[in-house]
């Protein structure tokens, strides 16, 4: 499992944060007789670094590991290069540094959360001189970033407490932070020297984009005499007349094009939006790690966007713009950010969108505060809740003070009542829209109960429709009309309206009963422990405790952050059968469907439902 970049360090409950250690990424297959030690890319660690291999035979189980191999030089520090001279120094202080556990005694740990399986490796691991386990802290990851900077060590890595270990992906719940920028690119040339310079005058360096070479600078800082000689013979056999590159870039000096094979570890001040490393520094070169896996990552950038913005520097603009929507000036920024990589979205898109159809959302959204759910680098980059709204709001946009019991203070939420706020919001990040389920006016009392049929990771979609169809047996019980949407994720939500007479509580019990009676019927299927730890990984969470002040949940017609750009969408009963998929409704085809079937969430804000009445038909047996 590999780790994304973060920017910056931060504090959060549900993370953990370690040390990034400076070595060799290594698995330890412990399952056998044979013990296996290699890296990432398969290549055989075991003869190389001798002294590991032979510590892991002093394991008293059968495990596979995942951890790093990490030299330390006379000072007691971390140190590649002195790793990479192993050869020269068979005796150097080594450690194999523990951070996962991925098996253990004939039983995979993949499906466990990470909390579950550090716990679960600290038990089995027996430490020693040379195997060591790689502890974390939890949630103070700004204060053990400092820590680590003060140690002079490169950087933290943050890991979401509830991850589950994914191989061969670059996964959000994984974090690198470093304290130093540095990347990895290819070099796929080198300049002639000038003046007194010997070998070369500087690397040419490249990163792969879609399966392009794309040329992202050059630096000819960080060497040595050594280090000049060393890449320059490493370079020789790799010499070729053709750049790897689809557009050439220009050089100051004559240019020599090489075979992509070797990879340069840099460091940087900033990348820029085309793509280019400000005051790249070379480091040192990397051989663990495949030339193949130098990618740009996806959330930085796509070929769609660097086309946009091509095309917006020949027409000599930006890709920000001023628009009036409604009586407001809004000053749109990157509208041409990708959000949704994989479907090639644009930021600019996500707020046409909501614009389309502002008809048919905004009667959802208005006199309701908003849970802002900010993703200001698209799926696949950090995301952020942020309720209050911030200072610098402009004055047209509609805020409510409302006291918060579980903060003990009063958060200040935008209320969307127009379409200017609504590409507000959009413009902030804002990909999916979170309202609570009463209005600001009677905030006390929900407009409509929510009955949450949320899967387990074993769950399929099939199931969820079966639990479906059991919820509107128990409300044709009732005599209940209810409304049925998908979420947008991988679950439904039926909505039955109660028009504001009663309050979250009594909503909240009612929705309790009904859910009850839904478990009943399906009790192999579904749940209503609440406790992630205690829950069947095979059943449905039959959630109603969406139905308390202050829960928001994504609105209908609301885009959600996943991959395919999906739509929470209304549903008709009959639609709701096997076939249905989650990924049917989306950013392209949700216009077209609300033009043919008009609004069928309309009736949830209108009369509500007797609960009274509908208790007393539930207590009389079918």
């Amino acid at each position: 499992m590999l780790c994304k970049v973060s920017e910056e360090a931060f504090d959060d409950k549900d993370w953990a944060f370690e040390i990034k250690w400076d070595g060799y990424r290594a698995i330890a297959d412990l399952s056998k007789d044979d013990i296996r030690l290699y890296s990432r890319n398969g290549i055989d660690f075991s003869q190389k670094f001798k002294k590991v291999t032979n510590a892991l035979r002093l394991q008293d189980h059968q495990m596979v590991l995942d951890g790093e191999i990490v030299a330390y030089d006379d000072r007691g520090k971390p140190n590649f290069q002195w790793l990479q001279q192993i050869g020269d120094n068979p005796n150097l202080a080594l450690t194999f540094q523990v951070f996962d556990l991925l098996w253990l005694n004939g039983h995979s740990t993949e499906n466990l959360t990470y909390l579950q399986r550090k716990e679960l490796l600290k038990d089995a691991l027996a430490e020693n001189e040379v195997i060591k386990f790689s502890d974390h802290i939890l949630g103070n990851g700004k204060e053990f970033f400092d820590a680590a900077q003060e140690m002079g060590l490169e950087g933290i890595v943050a890991k979401k407490t509830d991850s589950l270990y994914k191989e061969n992906l670059r996964s959000s719940e994984w974090l690198k932070i470093k304290i130093h920028k540095s990347d990895e690119a290819i070099i796929c040339g080198f300049t002639a020297p000038k003046g007194s310079r010997k070998k070369f005058g500087a690397l040419i360096l490249g990163k792969y984009l879609d399966g392009e070479m794309v040329f992202c600078g050059h630096t000819g800082g960080g060497f040595n005499d050594q280090s000049l000689s060393e890449i320059y013979e490493k370079m020789q056999p790799l010499i070729t007349e053709k750049s790897v590159f689809k557009i050439t870039p220009k050089t100051n000096t004559k240019a020599t094009w090489i075979k992509p094979e070797l990879i340069a570890e840099i460091k940087f001040t900033e990348l820029t939006k085309d793509l280019i490393y400000r005051h790249p520094i070379f480091l040192r070169l990397r051989d663990d790690i495949e030339p193949d896996d130098v990618t740009f990552n996806s959330e930085k950038t796509s070929k769609k966007e660097i086309v946009k913005k091509a095309e917006t520097k020949q027409r000599g603009g930006k890709d920000d713009v001023e628009k009036t929507i409604g009586k407001h000036k809004l000053k749109l920024t990157n509208q041409n950010k990708i959000y949704f990589p994989d479907d090639d979205v644009t930021k600019g898109d996500v707020i046409d969108y909501y614009q389309s159809i502002s008809k048919y959302i905004l009667p959802h959204l208005k006199h309701r505060p908003q849970s802002m759910n900010r993703y200001p680098n698209g799926i696949n980059g950090m995301s952020f809740y942020q309720k209050d709204a911030a200072e610098e709001t402009p004055d047209w946009i509609a805020t409510q003070k409302v006291f918060s019991e579980s903060t003990d203070k009063y958060i200040n939420y935008i209320i969307c009542n127009d379409k200017g706020t609504m590409a507000y919001l959009n413009n902030l990040g804002c990909i999916e829209l979170n309202i609570w389920t009463s209005k600001i006016q009677k905030a006390d009392h929900p407009d409509y109960l929510v009955l949450d049929l949320d899967p387990s990771e074993k769950n399929t979609f099939e199931n969820v429709i079966e639990t479906a169809q059991a919820v509107k047996e128990v409300l044709d019980h009732a005599g209940i009309e209810g409304y049925p949407k998908t979420s947008g994720s991988s679950g439904i939500h039926v909505y039955l309206p109660v028009n504001a007479k009663y309050d979250y509580e009594q909503v909240k019990d009612f929705g309790h009963l009904l859910m009850q009676m839904v478990q009943q019927k399906l009790p192999d299927l579904t749940t209503l422990e609440r406790s992630l730890q205690k829950r069947d990984k095979n059943k449905i969470y039959l959630d109603y405790l969406q139905n308390r002040r202050g829960q928001t949940l994504a609105s209908v017609y609301s885009l959600r952050p996943k991959k395919g750009a999906s739509v929470s969408m209304p549903l008709e009963w009959s639609e709701v059968k096997n076939g249905l998929k989650p990924t049917d409704f989306n950013i392209h085809n949700a216009l077209e469907r609300l033009k043919e079937k008009g609004d069928l969430f309309k009736p949830i804000l209108e009369k509500g439902v007797d609960m009274l009445k509908a208790i007393k038909k539930l207590e009389n047996p079918e």
